[in-house]
């Protein structure tokens, strides 16, 4: 995989890149299952045209030969890339235009050989892809069999390794963050450390799949990472790689009020949900009078599990609809049951919420089920069907566009809070809408809210470790009983 296809996949997604024994685990930003690629005719079908003829493919016929060894699979590599270009002239959310797609698998193919007299076959297929492939949108990549083959551990939340999320950026390999609850938070690793050597041996400048292999390792076994962190010197941490358990759901309770954080929107996170539920009204009874639902730093996951959590707490009613680019809509409404029995609910989002997150956030939201606070949300409302090839590679392909309740699309926009919370990260975050490629939807607008926006050191600390204002800011509303008296309230309070 190239450092570009592999950054890029990682950044945009913004969920972990966890380094593990059996291979870097990929979790998708909003990714459908198998029911959801049926729906669009994607999964396992073979292509519906014969290969692709015309003077920009002879160019590119032309360019793929001159480039690569003659080792008896010129031919078959040639297939399998006309099988692959075939399938996103058809399946793709948007009208393609062949000249420009051939135009990038040709670029792709003269930087996999790079000053190289001829490179494989195989290797000029796979550079084709990826270039053509990283032309579409931030989303849509090439996976070869070896990638696709990691990739299958997707949602099953376990895996051995250092618990920590890692992307490259200009050479060096960047902490996102550490995993709660594994050996990389335990050894002190944070946010924004930069990760210089790994058992001695120097990473920077190295592709990011090659320093996953030197970080991830059996179980019980230590390795040495030399880190650098702003405004402290550089540093080693030595970590012991560990079975990694994603747990997708905590709780807790604060007074009267139940929280519920969903951190992942793997196969297990709403069967976790309702068990935190059951646990907090077992704990507070009668007592209980609201809950926080908090999706901050949320990148997504399953389709059919932010569907589930969504319709929860909801009782009826559209929870998201998806159209693709004949504008067929599959649209996924709400069951009867409210968990919560209509207790009051507040919903935490940031930046860092993403697709599921947006899907679930956007449609309480709509419902007026809960009052969204934070930020205004990362903007991923686009469908990732993985599509396997014959060859045992894949296509991760944007097929489609999410579309909340009201009518309204995530894709570019984000949701936006009804109150906003803003903090000291907030001013030059990135978000969908900022990436290379990114399909817009709309221009982003304020859509009547928020009603107020607040500096979050305005907020009371909350949680465990009582530094968390947007909690504590979310418990007050809950307190308060309406926006209006939630305001009045926050209007007197000082920042600090």
């Amino acid at each position: 995989m190239s450092k570009r296809k592999f950054a890029e996949f990682r950044r945009t997604l913004g969920m972990a890149l966890a380094v593990a024994a059996t291979g870097s685990v990929l979790l998708l930003g909003c990714t459908s299952d198998s029911s959801v690629a049926r729906v669009f005719g994607s999964a396992g079908q073979g292509p519906a045209a014969a290969a692709t003829k015309g003077p920009d493919y002879d160019k590119f016929r032309k360019t793929f030969i001159e480039a690569t060894n003659d080792d008896g699979t010129r031919e078959q590599q040639l297939r399998h890339f006309n099988d692959a270009f075939l399938r996103v002239r058809r399946d793709y959310v948007h009208d393609v235009v062949q000249p420009e797609l051939l135009t990038s698998a040709i670029a792709g193919i003269q930087e996999a050989k790079g000053e190289q007299k001829s490179i494989s076959p195989k290797d000029a297929t796979e550079g084709a892809l990826d270039t053509m492939l990283a032309s579409l949108d931030p989303h849509s990549i090439y996976l070869n069999p070896e990638e696709y083959s990691e990739s299958q551990v997707v949602t099953s939340g376990q895996f051995g390794g250092l618990g920590i999320e890692i992307n490259a950026e200009n050479g060096v390999i960047k902490v996102i963050a550490p995993i709660a609850d594994t050996p990389a938070e335990k050894a002190g690793i944070k946010s924004g450390d930069l990760i210089i050597s790994v058992d001695g041996t120097d990473i920077r400048g190295m592709k990011l799949t090659e320093a996953v292999r030197l970080l991830r390792g059996a179980p019980g076994t230590a390795v040495m990472l030399r880190m650098t962190r702003d405004g402290v010197p550089d540093f080693d941490v030595k970590v012991t790689r560990a079975i990694i358990q994603i747990e997708p759901v905590k709780w807790a309770v604060d007074g009267n009020y139940g929280y519920i954080n969903v951190t992942q929107f793997i196969s297990r996170a709403e069967e976790a949900m309702e068990r935190a539920m059951r646990r907090i009204r077992a704990e507070l009874g009668p007592n209980l009078k609201g809950i926080v639902l908090d999706l901050r730093n949320n990148p997504g996951g399953l389709l059919t599990q932010s569907v589930e959590i969504a319709d929860a707490f909801l009782n009826d009613g559209k929870i998201v609809s998806v159209r693709d680019r004949q504008g067929e809509t599959r649209r996924f409404d709400a069951s009867p049951g409210d968990i919560a029995r209509g207790l009051p609910m507040v919903v935490l989002i940031n930046r860092g919420s993403a697709s599921a997150s947006e899907i679930v956030a956007g449609a309480l939201q709509d419902h007026h089920r809960a009052i969204v606070l934070g930020v205004r949300s990362f903007g991923k409302g686009s469908v990732q069907v993985i599509t396997p090839l014959d060859w045992g590679g894949a296509l991760r392909l944007t097929t489609s566009l999410y579309y909340l309740p009201s009518g309204r699309t995530i894709q570019g926009r984000g949701v936006l809070p009804d109150i906003g919370v803003t903090g000291p990260d907030e001013t030059d975050a990135k978000r969908e809408a900022d990436l290379p490629h990114a399909l817009m939807a709309g221009e982003v607008t304020e859509d009547g809210r928020p009603r107020a926006t607040l500096d979050e050191s305005q907020c009371p600390v909350a949680g465990t470790k009582k530094d968390d204002r947007l909690l504590g800011c979310a418990l007050m509303y809950l307190q308060s009983g309406s926006p209006e008296k939630f305001l009045a309230s926050m209007s007197t309070r000082p920042k600090s």
